[in-house]
């Protein structure tokens, strides 16, 4: 297996982040590594992935930053530290098994002959947690099926996917200080480019589970501005031609 990275960021996941790594390794992926990112998490997240570091020695990794700066610029820098330590495949994740470690496996498998390999909720067979509401379960649909697709034209079914399997030279070729988003919208924004790119994607379907521990950082204000500044993206990359990368 070629040199591989997780990259996961965090803030107030210390009831998680043991589990998600234990259960990563469990997989026994041949040169498979974690990264986090940790926000200044005041639970003590950071302090308990310095433990990590200690008990996973060159597997286990951390990055830590003055405060709460956004998922977006999170994974920038996850992105960055990965490219310059020379990984081939970089893994985004969240930390609360909304995601599932198992699907890592078949991302891995298949990525060779791809540019990004996506956990989509929306591809024929992918679901939803059945303990959703009906609402956020419409809301989830719209942002995908009605609103991206309607100001960006992206083909992508779960555009807001947030589990993503890249290679390193799709991330090279985006151009990572191009990348505005500093919140969540970052996933739409790395979607939109990849397809504008003619990037090879390929979306696999995941059980998306509700987060186990914790409290979601979605909050209404949040889903708010990530819906207006899909509209920004839109004329921001207006003059942005698509390829064949």
């Amino acid at each position: 297996m070629p040199k591989t990275v997780i990259v996961i960021p965090t803030y107030n996941e210390v009831d998680n982040l043991s589990n998600i790594t234990s259960a990563l390794f469990e997989l026994a992926i041949d040169n498979l590594e974690i990264l986090v990112v940790d926000d200044a998490s005041p639970d003590g997240t950071g302090q308990l992935a310095d433990q990590l570091v200690l008990k996973y020695p060159g597997r286990f990794h951390i990055l830590h930053r003055a405060g709460k700066l956004g998922l977006g610029t999170a994974y920038i820098e996850g992105f960055e530290w990965a490219l310059a330590q020379g990984y081939q495949y970089i893994i985004q994740m969240d930390a609360d098994f909304s995601h599932p470690p198992e699907s890592v496996l078949q991302m891995l498998a298949i990525i060779p002959d791809y540019d990004v390999v996506i956990g989509s909720r929306y591809v024929k067979g992918g679901r939803l947690d059945v303990r959703w509401a009906w609402y956020r379960r419409l809301l989830s649909w719209w942002a995908n099926s009605v609103w991206v697709r309607l100001i960006l034209g992206t083909k992508t079914k779960d555009a807001t996917a947030g589990f993503k399997c890249w290679k390193a030279g799709a991330l090279q070729h985006i151009g990572l200080d191009r990348i505005r988003s500093t919140g969540y919208i970052f996933t739409v924004e790395m979607c939109y480019l990849s397809e504008k790119f003619g990037y090879r994607i390929k979306e696999i379907p995941i059980y998306f589970e509700d987060r186990r521990i914790g409290e979601s950082k979605m909050d209404s204000g949040v889903k708010i501005e990530a819906a207006l500044r899909v509209i920004e993206l839109r004329s921001y990359y207006r003059n942005i031609k698509p390829s064949n990368g």
